[in-house]
């Protein structure tokens, strides 16, 4: 297995980018490109998804109040509360999963390449200044307000992250203000409906790759689940303040840089 500061970097990586608008995927598919990590690599794949139970985990703790509230059946009064549930959850991740699902493999054998990050992260780009440029009259200024319609809406833009480099919640809160969300609601919603589909796409994940490694890969596996879980919590709650104040303009800006710096990488 690689060096324990291998771990480090990529669990920094997942954790920093797996809720910004830049894209994890694409994030850690040219981190391993200049770190020198396969992937080919059946236990580095493996990895990966531990990591991303670590992301996962930060999210589900900021917004445990939120998701517990989902199934809050039997409590009358928040029955009676007109708001986000689950109806809207459904609709928001089963066209991601349903084409995810169906076209996976094809995905992973011709789009996990750094020439199609670049891509990608340059498109995503051109989302992120779209959904802030073209933004529909604010319906939805709190996640609560957000119709069935703005929920499946966002579930359809969640599609075009699953080229890498596109990025989920940049997919999505983009949709989401192309909709009528305000910028802050739709990345709360962006935040909760990660939950399922990182929990369904890594739990597929890992039964695929349950025999790839061993007991011996614990520590490296535990090191970047911990550091992927820390900077994650961080970058959750400094992201909601940010969208708060400023445009999303900054994260398209990054991308295009980050592109730029790496296709004349890939040229050397």
């Amino acid at each position: 297995m690689y060096d324990w500061w291998v771990a480090v970097v990529i669990g920094i990586v997942e954790g920093v980018t797996e809720f910004l608008p830049v894209s994890s995927t694409g994030h850690m598919i040219l981190a391993g490109t200049l770190l020198g990590v396969s992937e080919a690599d059946e236990r580095m794949k493996s990895f990966e998804i531990v990591i991303q139970l670590g992301a996962i985990l930060a999210v589900a703790i900021v917004y445990w109040k939120r998701i517990a509230g989902l199934f809050r059946f039997g409590n009358k009064k928040q029955a009676a509360r007109k708001g986000l549930n689950l109806l809207h959850i459904l609709l928001a991740i089963l066209p991601a999963m349903t084409v995810a699902y169906l076209l996976s493999d094809w995905i992973k054998e011709r789009l996990f390449s750094p020439e199609t990050v670049l891509i990608g992260l340059v498109l995503g780009g051109i989302l992120l200044i779209i959904g802030e440029k073209q933004q529909s009259a604010v319906t939805a200024d709190d996640v609560d307000k957000l119709s069935y319609y703005q929920a499946f809406m966002i579930g359809l833009w969640q599609i075009v992250a699953l080229w890498p480099g596109f990025s989920r919640s940049g997919s999505t809160i983009a949709g989401g203000m192309l909709a009528g969300a305000s910028r802050s609601a739709a990345a709360d919603f962006s935040f909760i409906i990660a939950i399922p589909v990182m929990v369904a796409a890594t739990g597929y994940e890992m039964l695929k790759s349950a025999g790839s490694f061993s007991s011996a890969d614990f520590g490296f596996f535990a090191i970047g689940f911990a550091v992927s879980f820390v900077v994650a919590l961080l970058a959750v709650v400094t992201f909601i303040k940010f969208v708060q104040r400023f445009s999303l303009t900054f994260f398209a800006y990054y991308r295009f840089v980050l592109a730029a710096l790496f296709w004349f990488f890939l040229l050397l």
